[in-house]
């Protein structure tokens, strides 16, 4: 038997303790990562891609029961993008139609201190081909005044452009420029504005801030809104929308979601001159009899009255001992014209009007409705005769010797 002393022993009992300790430390370690690896496969998920490989999703995915059942877990994963259907939409609209839009930039004469004329960069604002020809649509606001008229294409090309024909009453003008021989242009179809309904998506594409073919997106907020344009004239059943409409906008196209053109932005009401969420467009229902008339004729043929009107004031109204201060004052009444064999009476005592360079008569009719239009200025009155064809009778009421006369007067050719 082997004796062993006291220092030998306390020095073997510590080295079998610290082996003892080292031993089930490294199993406890094994047991762990064992234990860690077969939880990470029971929470990840592997789902096969399109080229065959697969990947973790990381993600835990359950059935409606909240288990895990076979290959209903498993989830494609494509690389191809996906769109939202209004996202297709806006996509399929901006790629059809965009190269249709063209920004107009303008030059205007201008005088300096010698009275000396000089050209400067005048406004800016867009426009829609109609026609593979050449012919574009745009507000008059936007040429108006012009001495040069550019247009610049989607690929950057630029081309002088002249206008055909303009009309105040609508704001609408249509120019034409010569595209090159073997150039086929981009067109936009005209849609029908009568089926629009209110809550109805609509897109816009334009030049705000130069920025070209820029398109915004909205939905048509209001309809028939009469709107008072920057040429002093009511222009009714205007669309009104959220689309976002800012300067370089004017001219552009408001399309449907099939991508027709339902009316042509022109104004924004804004304090701050910007988008405020309230713009509106001429309807097409309107641009298509306002184009071909200025594509055939140079103007719109538009009826009118055959007498001269002016505007009724209070101060004319208690001059002329009138009952009523709002309406238009039949000055002058054409001799055996339409309106005077309907009944119309023009003034009959002259007076100066304005700075004393102008005379009027009064004594005349004052028109207070026509066709059931509340007529109280003269922009009321072009108004309500803006859709009128020569030779159509419309019914207008006059205030006469303090009682109202209804006539049946027959339009001429303004």
């Amino acid at each position: 038997m082997k004796l062993y002393s006291r220092s030998e022993l306390i020095k073997y009992v510590i080295i079998t303790g610290l082996a003892v300790t080292i031993f089930v430390s490294i199993l406890a370690v094994i047991i762990n990562k064992k234990s860690s690896k077969n939880s990470l496969n029971d929470s990840l998920q592997i789902s096969e891609n399109s080229d065959g490989k697969t990947e973790s999703t990381g993600q835990e995915n359950s059935t409606a029961s909240g288990s895990l059942t076979g290959t209903e877990n498993y989830i494609p994963v494509s690389n191809d993008a996906k769109y939202t259907t209004e996202e297709a939409q806006n996509i399929y609209v901006y790629d059809n139609c965009n190269e249709a839009v063209v920004n107009i930039n303008t030059q205007v004469t201008a005088y300096d201190w010698f009275l000396q004329p000089y050209v400067q960069e005048g406004g800016s604002g867009s426009g829609s081909i109609i026609d593979k020809q050449g012919y574009i649509l745009t507000n008059v606001h936007v040429i108006q005044g012009a001495t040069k008229i550019y247009v610049s294409l989607f690929d950057g090309t630029q081309y002088e452009a002249e206008v055909i024909g303009q009309d105040l009453d609508s704001d609408l003008a249509v120019i034409k420029f010569n595209p090159p021989e073997g150039i086929e242009l981009k067109t936009i179809s005209f849609g029908d504005s009568t089926k629009l309904r209110v809550g109805q998506r609509v897109i816009a594409i334009g030049n705000p801030f130069g920025l070209e073919r820029t398109i915004t997106t909205g939905i048509v907020s209001g309809l028939g809104r009469p709107i008072q344009n920057s040429n002093n004239r009511i222009i009714r059943d205007m669309i009104q929308t959220d689309a976002a409409i800012n300067p370089g906008n004017s001219g552009g196209p408001l399309l449907d979601t099939t991508g027709k053109m339902i009316g042509i932005n022109t104004m924004i009401k804004s304090n701050s001159g910007n988008s405020a969420g309230v713009g509106f467009a001429v309807p097409s229902q309107t641009a298509v009899r306002v184009v071909a008339d200025l594509i055939k004729y140079g103007k719109v043929q538009r009826g009118t009255i055959d007498a001269e009107v002016i505007q009724l004031s209070s101060r004319i109204a208690q001059y002329a001992g009138l009952d009523v201060y709002n309406g238009v004052l039949v000055s002058l009444v054409e001799k055996n014209g339409a309106a005077e064999k309907a009944g119309l009476k023009g003034g009959t005592e002259a007076v100066y009007y304005g700075s004393r360079r102008d005379i009027i008569y009064i004594g005349g009719d004052v028109i207070t409705k026509i066709d059931d239009i509340s007529i109280s200025t003269l922009a009321d009155y072009y108004s309500a005769l803006e859709s009128k064809r020569p030779g159509d009778e419309v019914t207008v009421v006059v205030r006469r010797n303090r009682k109202n006369v209804s006539l049946k007067v027959k339009l001429v050719e303004s």
